[in-house]
């Protein structure tokens, strides 16, 4: 495998919510999530998975399974471990943009459960976005 080189950038969006993966390897992923104002996620985790969240626009409240709330600002992480029940909003007036970096242990049968039992076997390996467009020509890029 040779190296990878990636640029922080994703369309801005009308509404909703999108993910941009930039890079992944057997063991490795990195990718932009972008969430307007208000937009939120659901209590999860992610089985043979620790990963890291850096706010790099806006303001995130994450929530664990007991919703006890952690707010994170511009230039702030979080590393969550391999078995820990999440879920967190945009609660900032902006939008937010969190890059996410992921390490996998082996090939676990599903990589992601909600608390209903739901459950996704892959990752996306595209650009996807949720409830809102792309604003043609219109990116978000780090500044």
């Amino acid at each position: 495998m040779e190296a990878q080189i990636f640029e922080l950038m994703t369309p801005v969006l009308t509404g909703g919510r999108s993910h941009m993966p930039l890079s992944k390897t057997d063991l490795v992923s990195v990718g932009l999530n972008y969430y307007t104002p208000g937009r939120k996620n659901t209590l999860h985790t992610h089985p043979g998975e620790d990963h890291a969240f850096v706010v790099m626009d806006g303001e995130a409240t994450f929530y664990d399974k007991n919703e006890k709330a952690t707010v994170l600002k511009k230039g702030q992480g979080i590393m969550l471990p391999e078995g820990w029940y999440y879920w967190f909003q945009n609660t900032g007036q902006e939008a937010l943009v969190l890059l996410r970096f992921s390490a996998r242990k082996g090939k676990p049968p599903v990589t992601r459960v909600d608390v209903t039992g739901r459950t996704r076997s892959e990752d996306s390996t595209e650009y996807v976005h949720v409830d809102g467009q792309p604003i043609q020509g219109q990116l978000w890029k780090l500044s």
